[in-house]
């Protein structure tokens, strides 16, 4: 089965240090098209920087990415025209209405006038977006506002891959459960998700398979499809993993 899976993301030996501190040693982790992966870890031990590293945000000391094929530095243009990212923290330009936001993303990705209006009307209404309200500001909008127009724009581009940073924080029941069944389908169409959160229960119901980083790198890689009796441990395999008890 694992011969015919596409890889979407692979993270090859990656070290990253910030002076003297060492935050990823040697990090590798692969994920596919199709799949939904959580990358799980407490605080501080690298997360982030993962996500810094592959998105570009962040330049690494050693190692190599590879995103939809394209290697991240040589091929740094291409490897971003193929994910979406949406941050921990929603990061907008808040003089801009909402929809001139969604029309700046767009345009950044030559997505056409046709394309774009259909994408903004099929995200607006999968994500509870009022069209109305995205004619103000964004200086106005609530966290939650803000973190859904992310969302929406994060997919306008309708990327192979989803890089999602605590992807649910700030989000009503209704619109985290919409969200849930949005990634879902994503990975059926054959595309990959790729989400970090501190939620568990989340990643332990919604991904295909769970990495765990610790000491800047990946301790444990658990498939929950062919396990799928360890969606209810994952949270006793995370302490431990941490030293709780």
């Amino acid at each position: 089965m694992e011969e015919q899976l596409t890889p979407a993301i692979v993270i090859e030996d990656l070290y990253k240090s910030y002076g003297k501190k060492n935050v990823l040693k040697g990090l590798n982790l692969t994920a596919y098209k199709g799949e939904m992966i959580g990358f799980i870890g407490r605080n501080g031990v690298g997360k982030s920087t993962t996500i810094d590293c592959i998105i570009g945000a962040k330049k690494y000391d050693k190692g190599k990415i590879t995103i939809n094929g394209y290697d991240n530095v040589k091929e740094a243009i291409l490897a971003k025209y193929s994910f979406g990212y949406v941050a921990s923290e929603p990061t907008c330009y808040d003089v801009m209405t909402g929809y001139d936001y969604l029309e700046f993303i767009a345009s950044i990705y030559q997505i056409s006038e046709k394309e774009f209006k259909e994408n903004y009307l099929y995200l607006c209404k999968r994500l509870l977006l009022d069209l109305n309200e995205l004619k103000n500001p964004i200086s106005g909008y609530s966290h939650g506002m803000k973190q859904k127009l992310c969302l929406a724009a994060s997919l306008l581009h309708n990327p192979e891959i989803w890089i999602l940073d605590e992807p649910t924080v700030g989000l009503d029941i209704m619109a985290t459960e919409e969200l849930k069944k949005m990634m879902r389908e994503y990975a059926n169409h054959g595309k990959c998700v790729f989400i970090t959160s501190h939620n568990i229960e989340l990643v332990s119901k919604i991904c295909d398979r769970v990495a765990i980083i610790n000491e800047g790198k990946v301790v444990e890689l658990i498939d929950l499809v062919k396990n799928p009796n360890k969606r209810l441990q994952i949270s006793r395999i995370f302490l431990e993993t941490f030293g709780g008890k």
